[in-house]
């Protein structure tokens, strides 16, 4: 029953239309106490037919549900027929599923149709009676109240769904840094073992050179050390070599440029941080090693914001080239002041440590703190070119 539970789950049009079919199942055995059976049965199978989308397209199931009732008013009124249609309670429904899914707003206009075909009913064919017109109005409510804590569900599902992917993709981020900081290291290693091993070799060289015919002896040994520092120096490089060969890293990590820059503010948005984004010139075609840093400076500081800025808070991040640099500006609406301790939330501060060590590697600049409005900001300069030091 669970994995057809959540099978169904996924696949809304199923369960709407057996909804929808049993609606019209039940005018069609209604249609005997009829007045006009013909109308009724007309009525009665068209007035559910919108259920089957409603969580497809719910404004237009809505806006047909509610056609659908105003021309079951007209109809009722040239055939002079008040009989009741049990599928009339799709209005309920469709009230309750543009509540729960789409807002407040929708419904509410919704709402405010369904009180003029109400109104209309009234005047052209008398009905409903009084104590049906407050049934229905309890009905309505039921169904605003449940679509209310329903909605509240899904929001609070959606967001916890949001900030497990944001989790895991800063589990990756962090998994392919630590892999890239390795590889770093093993570089270095390797280029110390093949200078070191390069350097001695060719001072043996150069002496061996020179002592041949006078110390045949040291020359010799010359000789027995230059073998035995380059087959060290081999052993090491094909030893870095077979580590370097393995791809540890996830095929669609990193992303660079203005897709990966989109990513991250578009999971950001999924927690509820109200992102604003403005990319500037192009930054598709800028170095790789300049793109990642930009990439992790606008991930760090927007987690930082979600962490920090309080219930509500909000960023602006705006992502500038130049002809010489890339200039990233994140600004958010700040937290707690920072003469309350108990409102604060203790970090590590390793972020802004880590975001200015990826920077001054990169040759830029970074500046961090709060202004006087109590907003936080983070700016920073990296440059398109660079000369890294060997």
């Amino acid at each position: 029953m669970r994995r057809f539970s959540l099978w169904l789950r996924g696949k809304p049009v199923v369960a709407d239309s057996a909804l929808a079919a049993i609606f019209v199942l039940l005018e069609i055995i209604g249609v005997g106490n009829a007045h006009n059976k013909l109308a009724y049965l007309a009525i009665g199978v068209l007035l559910p037919l919108p259920l089957a989308l409603r969580r497809v397209y719910p404004r237009a199931m809505a806006a047909a549900t509610l056609a659908l009732s105003l021309t079951e008013t007209l109809v009722g009124f040239l055939v002079q027929d008040d009989a009741d249609h049990i599928a009339q309670l799709s209005h309920g429904i469709m009230l309750y599923t543009l509540v729960a899914y789409v807002g407040r707003r929708d419904g509410l206009w919704y709402g405010l149709g369904l009180v003029v075909d109400l109104v209309l009913s009234i005047v052209a064919i008398g009905k409903p009676s009084g104590s049906d017109s407050v049934f229905t109005a309890m009905f309505y409510a039921l169904c605003w109240t449940l679509a209310e804590f329903i909605g509240a569900r899904h929001a609070y599902d959606a967001e916890v769904a949001a900030r497990l992917a944001v989790a895991d993709y800063d589990k990756e981020r962090r998994a392919h840094d630590a892999v890239a900081a390795e590889r770093t290291r093993i570089a270095r290693e390797l280029h110390d073992v093949v200078a070191h091993a390069v350097s001695v070799i060719i001072v043996q060289a150069d002496g061996a050179k020179y002592a041949l015919r006078r110390d045949p002896d040291a020359a010799e040994q010359a000789l027995a050390t230059i073998a035995s520092t380059g087959r060290e120096a081999l052993r090491e490089l094909r030893r870095t070599v077979a580590l370097l060969r393995t791809e540890h890293a996830p095929d669609q990590l990193p992303q660079h440029g203005t897709a990966g820059i989109a990513k991250v503010v578009e999971m950001m948005r999924g927690t509820g941080l109200a992102v604003e984004l403005e990319l500037t010139g192009e930054l598709d075609d800028i170095a790789p090693e300049v793109s990642l840093g930009v990439h992790r400076i606008v991930q760090e500081s927007l987690t930082n914001t979600l962490r920090h800025a309080g219930p509500h808070p909000k960023a602006w991040v705006r992502v500038r080239r130049t002809d010489a640099d890339v200039l990233i500006d994140v600004t958010d609406t700040g937290g707690p002041s920072p003469t309350e301790p108990a409102a604060r939330i203790q970090g590590s501060g390793l972020g802004l440590v880590g975001m200015r060590e990826r920077v001054a590697v990169l040759g830029g600049s970074l500046d961090a703190g709060r202004h006087a409005d109590g907003a936080w900001r983070v700016h920073a300069s990296i440059p398109l070119r660079s000369d890294p030091a060997d």
